[in-house]
């Protein structure tokens, strides 16, 4: 006993150790400050949950690893997790210019995510980007005042419309001011060592699974599943560890989660591209020397050929029709609303005459915004 070291040098020991963590934590918090920055500059999540996740567990293993506890340790992350995203959130609030709110369905390295960054990257004052499980999460956060803008996915070459998009359109109280088309390239994921051999499930947002059909008929031995994201589907590829299990999804997500691609380019199109609509509470101008487009949707009386005049009087005006949607209305078993994007200003004469006229022809019209038209990949 008389060899142990009095209980004030170990409290001078432990009070040492205490400075230690204290700078630690404060050169991570000034990290933070940089993070903050570098996410706005490259249109990055200010947080990300599954990335939190994927940290806390790493942070229970290493915990395990040295003889800790990894339920405390977590604890403590999850306070650090807290007061990182607090000071990114207070150097926000402190800058000059104010960034760009911006909402989009899924997570860090989703195609969603990937074509917001394509977007509004380098935007002066920065923009802060925030995931949603679904697009109906986004437009609602949008509504409410959260966000500035939404990115949402409504068209895709080889699968087709985005339904869910047509139908959030149609409860209004938002308008497209923009659209994007973006180049999609799949790839298969699998856990390191993986092989496709060996693979029985593989998961990914549903409209990835359809752009992929032909890929995955090759392989009957494999089932997809549907995610609601396709980075979430790669995230739970890594969680699950398993390797008969792989993800459709992004290079980025690849890196990001730490998975190998085991095929690359399995869309069915070679050029496969999905629009995006951007969308905000109010209307934005449009510069008159801009080509634009105009959406709108319109429910037709219920009377023979009403469609047909409908596309004679835009034709009759010389109004080019460039996509025709159709969706059920709710309620009103086999009765329909169409959704109509034409090329112009809805302010323009040819426009504003062919509105007119449709107006007979309609129980309901719904103008959903004019926007810059996006060049076409072949342009």
């Amino acid at each position: 006993m008389a060899d142990l070291p009095d209980l004030e040098t170990l409290r001078k020991a432990i009070e040492r150790i205490d400075d230690e963590i204290l700078d630690a934590l404060r050169r991570r918090m000034d990290l933070a400050d940089d993070i903050a920055k570098t996410k706005l500059a490259a249109a990055s999540p200010l947080r990300d949950p599954r990335r939190e996740d994927l940290v806390l567990r790493k942070v229970r293993e290493a915990a395990a690893s040295r003889g800790l506890d990894p339920h405390e340790l977590e604890r403590i992350y999850r306070l650090i997790m807290d007061m990182s995203v607090a000071r990114q959130q207070a150097l926000i609030h402190r800058l000059d210019t104010t960034p760009l709110r911006v909402g989009y369905p899924g997570i860090e390295g989703s195609y969603s995510h990937l074509a917001a960054r394509q977007r509004y990257a380098g935007r002066p004052g920065g923009v802060l980007l925030s995931g949603f499980e679904t697009g109906r999460e986004v437009l609602e956060a949008l509504r409410r005042g959260e966000l500035d803008l939404a990115l949402l996915p409504i068209e895709n070459t080889s699968a087709g419309s985005m339904n869910e998009t047509y139908d959030l359109l149609a409860e209004g109280r938002a308008v497209i001011t923009g659209e994007l088309v973006s180049q999609v390239d799949h790839r298969l994921l699998g856990l390191p060592g993986a092989k496709l051999e060996d693979l029985r499930t593989v998961l990914s947002h549903p409209q990835a699974i359809a752009q992929c059909d032909t890929f995955l008929r090759k392989m009957p031995w494999i089932r997809p599943l549907p995610e609601f994201d396709t980075s979430g589907a790669a995230l739970k590829v890594r969680e699950l560890n398993d390797p008969t299990v792989a993800a459709i999804a992004s290079e980025s997500a690849a890196q990001r989660f730490g998975l190998v691609v085991l095929a690359r380019d399995i869309q069915t199109a070679s050029g496969d591209y999905t629009r995006f609509v951007e969308i905000a509470r109010e209307a934005a101008p449009v510069p008159p020397d801009v080509p634009c487009k105009t959406s709108l949707m319109v429910v037709l009386e219920h009377r023979p050929g009403t469609l047909g005049q409908v596309l004679m009087q835009l034709a009759h005006r010389g109004v080019n029709l460039a996509k025709l949607e159709s969706r059920p209305v709710p309620g009103e078993p086999w009765r329909y609303r169409f959704y109509l994007d034409v090329e112009g200003h809805a302010a323009s004469a040819p426009l504003v005459a062919a509105l007119k006229d449709l107006e007979p022809l309609t129980s309901s019209m719904l103008l959903l915004g004019t926007y810059p038209r996006a060049e076409s990949p072949r342009e």
